[in-house]
């Protein structure tokens, strides 16, 4: 097996204090589920979780994470946006960690859904982003990204590791078969994420504007949190793809059958 589809647990970035650690993917699970991707962020030896994912990968997760640091240091758990593959096993790590929750203050009211009764540990996140400074001196930066198929949305920037998780933003579903863990020929990439980007994001005007977000932050990879992570040339290759991309309701023609 390549690297590239070698979908086991992985390094993405690592000095002295400070990690970005890929969790591995398991290509059964896409089989009757949307196949997730799931990141640990470590400093100097705390952890940050970034979107964990639904209850059915709970136990997968958990071992993963544990390979790298006991439970009981997570210290934060971002949520990139409400959906049920991000983020419904949120009661299950606030019973096995002491994590405060990271989520837009959009859907805060709809974590009781997902069994959370106490609120103490969820941190809204505020429209226009901000972020929380680590130990080490690194800063992890949200990233407003709403309406990229959530319109209250984050992705995450890690100033130090200079990668960006970009939730759904990036994603895209392999044929059977076909799974790779990084994507180093973006042109052939196109047929996995075209269709979902075209339908998921709300139109130009907002891709653009993310567009022109993330290129000042300038990202050495960009994590998404389904399909592969881009890397070198591939990173500017989607950014320009995605600023120019008609999607939403720039398609509604086509969307509504007209």
């Amino acid at each position: 097996m390549n690297d590239e589809a070698d979908l086991t647990s992985r390094v993405l970035y690592e000095d002295g204090d400070h990690s970005f650690i890929w969790l591995g993917a398991d290509a059964r699970s896409g089989k009757g589920a949307v196949q997730t991707l799931q990141y640990l962020i470590l400093d100097k030896g705390r952890g940050w979780l970034l979107d964990p994912g639904g209850v059915h990968l709970f136990a997968r997760v958990v071992a993963a994470v544990s390979r790298h640091v006991p439970l009981d240091r997570i210290d934060g758990i971002f949520f990139s946006h409400q959906d049920p593959d991000v983020s419904s096993g949120i009661a299950l790590w606030l019973g096995v960690t002491p994590a405060r929750i990271y989520i837009s203050g959009l859907w805060t009211r709809f974590l009781p859904h997902f069994g959370i009764v106490d609120p103490g540990r969820i941190q809204p996140i505020e429209e226009a982003g901000k972020g929380v400074r680590l130990g080490s001196g690194a800063e992890l930066s949200f990233v407003p990204t709403h309406y990229m198929h959530s319109p209250g949305a984050f992705s995450l920037y890690d100033t130090r590791a200079k990668i960006l998780f970009s939730g759904d933003v990036g994603g895209g579903f392999f044929p059977e078969g076909g799974e790779t863990a990084f994507v180093d020929d973006f042109p052939a990439h196109l047929p996995v994420i075209q269709g979902f980007h075209e339908r998921l994001i709300a139109s130009n005007f907002v891709a653009r504007r993310w567009c022109d977000l993330v290129s000042r932050l300038k990202p050495e990879m960009i994590a998404p949190q389904h399909g592969a992570i881009y890397r070198g040339a591939s990173v500017q290759g989607f950014l320009s793809w995605l600023s120019a991309l008609k999607c939403g309701t720039d398609l509604l023609d086509r969307f509504y059958g007209a």
